[in-house]
């Protein structure tokens, strides 16, 4: 017979272990996107309109493009990490509540975005600069403007969209212990 104060091994994987995961997969998951986040600001708030200030053209979008393009790098791994945290809850049968389900989906949003960007975008954006096109001039220069809006707009529906994923895990967090979100 086992004392009171142990508790039997069903008990502590359906509570204590999936908290412990729950905190562990949103501790990784919370690292990744302040890594991302972090860098969305410092690159695009900070830097490029620093750089593209005081360095002279072409430069200045010489050594942007090779900035964002490494960034992108970042970003996408930063994204590979965050679905990971957010697919081993179910492979490890954490339970899901409704907020685990929104920042799930807000999850996929903002990776699919980097994906989008870091594929996409950016890689066009680069071979434009080595082109010798100025944004805004000519055929190329148009698409290059437009190109540099959409990775523009990617950027800041990122930085809403993690913001809103850190809220989520945080009320996941605090939700009591033994709740579906816990």
């Amino acid at each position: 017979m086992q004392p009171s104060f142990v508790k039997p091994w069903s008990v502590l994987q359906s509570r204590d272990v999936a908290l412990a995961v729950a905190r562990a997969g949103s501790s990784l998951a919370l690292l990744a996107i302040a890594v991302w986040l972090g860098g969305l600001l410092a690159l695009g708030a900070l830097a490029a309109p620093v750089v593209f200030r005081v360095a002279p053209f072409p430069a200045s979008a010489d050594a942007m493009t090779m900035v964002f393009r490494r960034f992108d790098l970042v970003a996408m791994a930063c994204a590979a990490v965050l679905l990971v945290t957010e697919a081993a809850r179910p492979v490890l049968r954490v339970r899901f509540a409704p907020v685990d389900h929104a920042r799930a989906g807000l999850s996929v949003l903002a990776a699919a975005l980097a994906v989008f960007e870091g594929t996409r975008v950016s890689p066009r954006i680069a071979e434009l600069h080595r082109a010798g096109v100025i944004r805004g001039l000519g055929d190329g220069g148009v698409e290059l403007l437009r190109l540099h809006d959409i990775a523009e707009a990617c950027g800041k529906v990122e930085l809403v969209v993690l913001a809103a994923v850190i809220v989520l895990h945080v009320v996941a967090l605090s939700a009591p212990r033994g709740s579906p979100g816990a």
